[in-house]
């Protein structure tokens, strides 16, 4: 089993990479770009459980150490 963890922040944190990279792209030209928001795409690979375990494993994870609960959101897809 593999889990893809996406991790963003909420709306309304402010987001100085996103910015860096808006301004950027505007800067080569992709003025139709309105808004950029950054995140984290982290990866788990799981042996020898089920679905069921993998989604609880990987909450678990994100709850307790891979997102930051004050400003960010997550979520999560298993896949086989």
């Amino acid at each position: 089993m593999k889990a893809k963890v996406y991790i963003n922040l909420k709306p309304g944190i402010l987001d100085p990479q996103a910015k860096a990279v808006h301004h950027a792209l505007g800067s080569l030209g992709f003025d139709q770009v309105n808004e950029v928001r950054t995140g984290k795409v982290i990866e788990l690979n799981y042996n020898g459980v089920s679905k069921v375990e993998a989604e609880r494993l990987t909450r678990q994870a994100c709850d307790k150490l891979l997102a930051n609960p004050v400003i960010e959101n997550y979520e999560f897809v298993i896949l086989e």
